[in-house]
């Protein structure tokens, strides 16, 4: 895969101030914003809907990545597509009919995605992975920011990059919670495409410095 993409999740940034909080991304030399959805059901938070999503598209010509943790995310997926993002990722623990999701986002021309809870294993989304943009291992329980970082749910990464290279598949796999300077080395060793970075991110001193120190844990770990 290519270099290692750092997406900064704008949960942990201040909501009465969203468009400074993309503009900072952007400034940063990030490669991504990402939009965590919550709807206070699949988790136990509310964040925002499409609204927002599709306010802050003008404000970047960054990537916009959407995350959806929230139940039946096949009604949702077409009025945050006509936000515009280029990722739209759901949860395979609230979805039947995931392979038709997946050909649902993407004919309405995003990127499906799909997500693992920690006690979700990888099989449950082997027959999906040739179907799919990106894979989104969340090493944290989803829906709040500022958690540390389940140390086994690296395994799933692992396992993630074997069976990309084994069946020569193409998604990218983002790692999700907890991301900061103590785990950065351990991300990148296992072998993920895509930090998503929130408190590390929003309540550094130095954000650019910071998305320096998480790109350069690639190289140091020889990946």
């Amino acid at each position: 895969m290519e270099d290692l993409l750092i997406a900064p999740s704008i949960l942990s940034a201040d909501f009465a101030d969203l468009g400074k909080a993309v503009a900072d991304i952007e400034a940063s030399g990030a490669d991504w914003v990402h939009l965590d959805v919550m709807d206070g059901r699949f988790v136990p938070n509310l964040t925002f809907g499409p609204k927002v999503v599709a306010d802050l598209r003008p404000r970047t010509r960054l990537p916009l990545d959407v995350h959806l943790m929230t139940v039946e995310p096949d009604s949702l997926v077409d009025s945050f597509a006509r936000a515009g993002p280029e990722y739209i990722t759901f949860h395979i623990e609230s979805v039947v009919h995931a392979h038709r999701l997946c050909e649902r986002i993407r004919s309405l021309g995003a990127r499906p995605g799909v997500s693992l809870v920690p006690s979700t294993p990888v099989s449950a989304i082997s027959e999906l992975l040739a179907f799919v943009d990106l894979v989104l291992v969340m090493t944290v329980n989803p829906g709040f920011g500022g958690q540390s970082l389940i140390p086994s749910c690296l395994r799933k990464v692992s396992d993630l990059a074997r069976l990309r290279e084994e069946g020569g598949f193409s998604y990218r796999i983002s790692i999700d919670g907890g991301v900061n300077a103590q785990t950065y080395a351990a991300c990148a060793a296992s072998g993920a495409d895509v930090f998503v970075m929130g408190s590390a991110f929003f309540s550094s001193p130095s954000p650019a410095g910071e998305v320096a120190r998480a790109r350069a844990s690639r190289k140091g770990a020889g990946v």
